[in-house]
């Protein structure tokens, strides 16, 4: 579906005014579906669409995934958090698994950011050079 640029503005308005502290409120997002839905303004569900893919872009951006090729003790695990927390900013949730393929070291992902540091990287990386 194609969607205008006054839908685009409007689900990015509406986008910033769910917002508290440059975190998303649940609930807002919430009201403001009801809202629109109920309201039914010229296109809609152009605007909902766009929204939907703002909200859902803004979890993604939220969610780090840390995969190590063994389990981690808790103080790296809050060390990991710390830095985390410390780079992209407070509601980050942060998720660890263990993937025994890495071999070792950890490989790190927030959003569409990739840090891997993981032995399998690195032989793939040689694998490549040669």
């Amino acid at each position: 579906m194609k969607i205008t640029k006054q839908a685009r503005r409007d689900a990015k308005q509406l986008f910033n005014s769910c917002k508290t502290n440059d975190l998303l409120d649940e609930n807002r997002v919430r009201k403001v579906v009801t809202e629109v839905v109920k309201q039914k303004p010229r296109g809609f569900v152009a605007i909902l669409s766009h929204f939907q893919r703002l909200v859902k872009l803004d979890i993604e951006r939220r969610a780090a995934l840390v995969e190590s090729a063994a389990p981690v003790s808790k103080a790296i695990e809050e060390s990991i958090r710390s830095k985390l927390a410390s780079r992209y900013g407070q509601g980050l949730t942060v998720q660890f698994a263990v993937n025994p393929q890495l071999i070792g070291g950890l490989r790190v992902k927030v959003g569409s950011d990739v840090f891997d540091g993981s032995v399998k990287a690195r032989l793939a990386e040689l694998e490549q050079s040669l």
